[in-house]
Formats: structure tokens, C-alpha cells, sequence
């Protein structure tokens, strides 16, 4: 059993909030996560069936994709489905955390698995959301306790480069010091000069995280008045996006990709948008889970030949099919393919971690179209 919190300090540190774009609702939304918990549920929304569910399983934490409190809530009553629910998870002490924009964002993240799934070599985003500054911070430490340090930086998620983590650079020195007579010194004695070898140890970070960092360093610090430097680096930029854009191993017919999109997501039904004189063989694929309309440009600049993505309007559809680009609608609901891919990522954070806690997949359709 762990805290709630120690299992989504984890999740953030894959998937942070600050990646998700201005405005979206993501984070804590029911419950506490100060609390020990044994059972976490992954779903893609958060339903009154769904609800229904966590509770037969007793769950503890439901983890989700969409937020299920997206607007202010004006009052609760029992007789509204939708309030009810929010009532039940109360109740029955079930938290909720979502993560929403930022799960499509990250690195390895939703969008990936799309290409992975349907062979697309992704090689790049489809429209830049963030551009993040690189800080370094630089701090002064005795030698014996610069491993504390460095695990303590690591653990605030400094140290992240690229398909790297941990990363840092030591070197040792001199420190010098007087502790004056109102001080309280780790080390030495008030008005005696004191040297002591230490290590200089650096580590770089988003910019986003720069107070988390250097909170926890400074509570980790045996020092009363730690030494430190911090720096932004100009060299080194963070770029993220949303959506992929990316390569078929081979082209295509267009039916030939459409057939291969239904068995992947396991559809019924789609829809398609082919502009007068569409294109018989495709490659360049751009993809963005859920309602990703407005970025039909980006696909057009990005020079694709097909743009799939979810609840596509009408109107949007003739100026898709005016530009000559083909579009694919599988709708909203395959987003679900997050559930089966976090599982797995929360049972290797498990082995890792060595945590008691059982990660258990939503069953429960929340898919509320069916074609006849």
C-alpha cells in the first residue's frame, strides 16, 4: 500500500500538468490523494457506469483521460445522473485524477501509440503547443552527502535528458566559510574559518519545474544556507506538440489503410472525407486522438496525404475535401487504447517502485455511438 500521492508524483513525472494546453482542466478533481491507496482504476471517462464499476471493485483512485468536471458545477443533487455520480465518488472515497491534453503531448504518450499501432513512423508533431527553456542548477555539497543530493534533484525530475534520466556532473573542491556567532553551523564552529571538500554537482531541468527543484534541494541540504547557482541555457530548448505526423513504410490505397484503422481500433464503422480527385497511394499520415479539427492546416502544411482524428464537422469536412486532403473520422472513443498502455506502464512503475498497489482496466464501454 502507498500514498496516493507518492503513486501520482510518479505519473507526473512522466506526464507533468504543465504540458497540457491553457485552460484544460487537468489534475485532482474528487477525493484526496493524501490517503493510502490499493486498487487504482485506468478508464477513459468518467461515467455513472463507470462509477458503478469502481465501486464494485472497490477501487480507491480512478485515473482518467477525460476530465470529468470540465465546466463549474453549480449544485449537487441526487436526482441528476451526472451529479450523482460525483456524490457516489465521494461516498465512496474513489478519487479522480485526469490527465487530458498533456497525455496526448508527451513523449511516448497517446498519439505515439496511435502510430505505433497503425505502423506509422512518426517524425515529428503535428501543431507546437510548448517551447521550454533548459535551467541548470549548480549547488555545493559535502562530499559524503552529494549522493543524497543527487538522488533527491533526481526524484523533483531533474536530471531528464532526452531517453535518459538521473543525469548530473560532479566535481570536487574546496568550500570555505566563517559561521558567524547568530549561526548554526552543519559544519565548523562560529568564528573559526572552516574548509571542507565538497562536490559541485549539476543538473538540468524544464524551466517549469525550477521551484519544485530548488525547494527539494534546499530541504534536502545539510547546510542552514546552501550554496547554489542557477542558470537558464540558451542551447538547449524543449519543444512539444500535439498530434504526429509521420511515414507508412510503404504507400498505400487509401481503402487498403481505412480497412487497416478498423481492425486496429476494432470499428464497426468510420467516416471518410475524399477530396474530388483524392490520391491512389498514401503515406504521409497525420494523426490527433480525439477532437483535433482545428488542426487540419497543420496536416495541409505538414504535407500529408490523410489527417485522421476525431468529431469532424461538417463544414470543416468541405474545406478538408477543398485542400485535397484526405480525412478519416474513427471518432472519439478510440482513445481508449490509453487504458491497456498505462496499465502496463503503471505495473513497470510498480515492479520499479516495489509497491503494493493492483492496476486494474476499466471494462465499462463508454462509447456512446453504435451504427446499425
Amino acid at each position: 500500500m502507498i500514498k496516493g500521492q507518492t503513486f501520482i508524483d510518479r505519473f507526473e513525472a512522466y506526464c507533468p500538468q504543465w504540458l497540457a494546453e491553457t485552460g484544460d482542466p487537468v489534475g485532482l478533481h474528487v477525493g484526496t490523494l493524501n490517503k493510502p491507496i490499493e486498487r487504482v482504476m485506468m478508464a477513459l471517462d468518467v461515467r455513472p457506469e463507470v462509477v458503478t464499476e469502481a465501486i464494485e471493485k472497490a477501487i480507491d483512485l480512478i485515473v482518467v483521460k477525460h476530465p470529468p468536471i470540465f465546466r463549474p458545477v453549480a449544485r449537487l443533487s441526487a436526482d441528476d445522473p451526472q451529479e450523482k455520480m460525483l456524490m457516489d465518488l465521494i461516498k465512496h472515497d474513489i478519487a479522480v485524477y485526469a490527465a487530458h491534453t498533456n497525455m496526448d503531448i508527451i513523449d511516448d504518450g497517446l498519439n505515439d501509440w496511435f502510430c505505433e499501432a497503425l505502423g506509422i513512423e512518426a517524425d515529428t508533431f503535428l501543431h507546437q503547443t510548448h517551447q521550454i527553456k533548459m535551467k541548470k542548477l549548480a549547488v555545493f555539497v559535502p562530499v559524503d552527502q552529494a549522493s543524497q543530493i543527487r538522488r533527491v534533484l533526481a526524484e523533483a525530475g531533474a536530471g531528464q535528458q532526452g531517453a535518459y534520466k538521473n543525469t548530473s556532473y560532479s566535481l570536487i573542491g574546496t568550500g570555505r566559510f566563517v559561521p558567524q556567532d547568530h549561526a548554526h553551523p552543519a559544519i565548523g564552529a562560529a568564528g573559526k574559518e572552516t574548509q571542507v571538500q565538497e562536490a559541485k554537482i549539476e543538473v538540468i531541468f524544464p524551466e517549469t519545474i525550477t521551484d519544485k527543484v530548488v525547494a527539494a534541494m534546499i530541504q534536502a541540504h545539510p547546510y542552514e544556507e546552501p550554496a547554489y547557482d542557477l542558470y537558464t541555457l540558451d542551447n538547449l530548448t524543449a519543444y512539444y506538440g500535439i498530434g504526429r505526423v509521420g511515414q507508412l513504410p510503404a504507400p498505400m490505397p487509401v481503402q487498403e489503410f481505412v480497412a487497416r484503422i478498423k481492425q486496429v481500433f476494432e470499428l464497426d464503422a468510420l467516416r471518410i472525407i475524399l477530396p474530388n480527385q483524392p490520391k491512389e497511394q498514401i503515406q504521409r499520415i497525420a494523426i490527433c486522438g480525439g477532437s483535433g479539427q482545428s488542426f487540419y492546416t497543420d496536416a495541409l502544411k505538414a504535407k500529408a496525404d490523410v489527417y485522421i482524428t476525431g468529431d469532424v464537422t461538417y463544414h470543416i469536412a468541405h474545406d478538408m475535401q477543398a485542400n485535397g486532403l484526405i480525412g478519416i473520422d474513427p471518432g472519439h472513443h478510440i482513445e481508449a487504447l490509453c487504458i491497456p498502455r498505462f496499465i502496463e506502464k503503471f505495473n513497470q512503475w510498480k515492479a520499479e517502485e516495489n509497491w503494493s498497489v493492483t492496476f486494474i482496466p476499466a471494462t465499462t464501454s463508454t462509447n456512446p455511438f453504435q451504427y446499425k
